[in-house]
């Protein structure tokens, strides 16, 4: 049995799979903000449960919103503050009695989708998530590409590329640098565009409904965020080359993503043709906590 943990900043859900991916319990608790010792506690409760509903020891997996540094064995890059710093792998590993292993959640999107989702069957899979942040993951033959770094996939804190008037030097980011492909492919990044172009403040939601009944500026914005998708994913189709690029995250349900961008990335991609597929997840919101169970592949661990 693989269980999986995904740890949001206000829920931590928990499920356990089965080797065929049928999913045998799942639990959810508020995330206790800003209490690392009570974010332990809450993991290990979870844990406890589902291994009490199951009558079954499982291997872990965890989906956090950063990721362990190789340097120095910490939290890093984690919007969920108080877990910066913090050695949560190993303390983790220790309150449960066993190893975890642990990985970003967009790796565990992408990891997801490829083993029994939207690019299943595909060797190599571009993982991304869309939604408040942006970011990425990379799966090949169903193994998360890591790096040696911690940051293989973190496709959002690239410059958006080729940028038109007005793109550059674009939008501050969090992260220190300006024109992140995050400030403009995010739910936030498309309110900003809309807001700038008509001085009204509207979400992500909205402006494709207001598309939808024939607004010219709601069309208008969505067509600067196909374009701007478009070039961003050329990148990694350029570098990466994957199989199945999966789109993931609240922007992921916008329908008219999936013709467009690939039309358009045709112009930009270093090849005569490209054949590969942009895809919306199977899993939706389950793909992160499914992630997370199948960090431990087929005869890992310790279950019984």
């Amino acid at each position: 049995m693989r269980i999986g943990v995904d740890f949001g900043g206000t829920k931590i859900e928990a499920i356990s799979l089965d080797d065929e991916g049928a999913v045998l319990a799942r639990e959810r608790v508020s995330t206790p903000r800003h209490d690392y010792p009570g974010t332990l506690e809450a993991i290990a409760d979870l844990v406890g449960r589902i291994e009490k509903a199951t009558g079954q020891r499982g291997t872990v997996g965890v989906g956090i919103p950063g990721a362990i540094s190789p340097a120095t064995g910490l939290v890093k890059n984690a919007n969920s503050t108080w877990l910066i710093g913090q050695p949560l792998d190993r303390d983790l590993s220790a309150r449960l009695e066993r190893p975890v292993r642990f990985a970003n959640d967009a790796n565990c999107f992408a990891l997801s989708e490829a083993v029994d989702g939207a690019a299943a069957g595909a060797r190599v899979v571009f993982g991304v998530i869309v939604g408040t942040g942006t970011g990425g993951g990379v799966v090949v033959d169903r193994k998360v590409l890591t790096g040696p770094n911690a940051i293989a996939g973190e496709w959002g804190h690239n410059p958006l590329p080729w940028p038109r008037e007005g793109e550059w030097p674009g939008p501050a980011c969090y992260c220190g640098q300006t024109g992140c492909v995050e400030t403009f492919l995010s739910g936030p990044g498309l309110a900003r565009d809309y807001r700038e172009a008509t001085g009204e403040k509207v979400d992500g939601p909205e402006i494709v409904a207001r598309a939808e009944r024939g607004e010219a500026a709601a069309s208008a914005s969505l067509e600067r965020y196909e374009d701007r998708m478009a070039r961003a994913l050329t990148v990694v189709l350029n570098v990466v080359d994957p199989d199945v690029v999966v789109l993931g995250g609240g922007m992921s349900q916008i329908s008219r993503l999936y013709a467009a961008v690939p039309r358009i990335w045709q112009e930009w991609a270093f090849s005569d043709r490209v054949d590969t597929p942009l895809r919306p997840p199977v899993h939706g919101d389950s793909s992160g906590v499914r992630g997370a169970a199948w960090l431990w592949g087929e005869g890992e661990g310790s279950s019984t």
